[in-house]
């Protein structure tokens, strides 16, 4: 297996909400197929937002079984640490949860935290030790 991930699947309760949350922050729908999900190109991977018996059903689950885990978070990093409770406010604008408001994280960096409208939890940070380059694009040091 190659390491990389191509694509990260977000069950979500109510497709037109869940769309429209992510595009109050600015994303931008690149496709969605027959009314049934969309995608958000995300720098080298893509978000996509799938409704919850659509995605019970092609698991073999129960649609209740698919509540986020608390244990993953998906993080976007930014290039300033000003732009962390700028990031977090238009979250909450946008009809998030603020878990965690941006302040000074014990590796150095500053980060806050937010949950989106389905309960998918987001850390927003800015870390000095983990570049950008100008496509936003992180590159771990080796």
């Amino acid at each position: 297996m190659e390491q990389r991930i191509s694509l990260v699947t977000l069950a979500v309760r109510d497709l037109d909400r869940a769309t429209a949350f992510y595009e109050r922050l600015g994303w931008r729908r690149s496709v969605r197929e027959a009314e049934r999900c969309a995608f958000f190109q995300c720098g080298g991977l893509a978000l996509g937002l799938y409704p919850v018996a659509d995605q019970a059903r092609d698991l073999g689950l129960a649609a209740d079984e698919l509540v986020p885990p608390a244990g993953v978070v998906l993080a976007q990093n930014l290039r300033s640490r000003e732009e962390v409770a700028a990031l977090l406010a238009e979250a909450e604008a946008a009809g998030a949860e603020i878990l965690r408001p941006a302040g000074a994280a014990f590796w150095g960096g500053w980060f806050g935290f937010f949950r989106d409208p389905d309960g998918h939890v987001w850390e927003i940070a800015w870390n000095p030790g983990f570049a950008l380059d100008e496509a936003g694009n992180l590159t771990l040091p080796a």
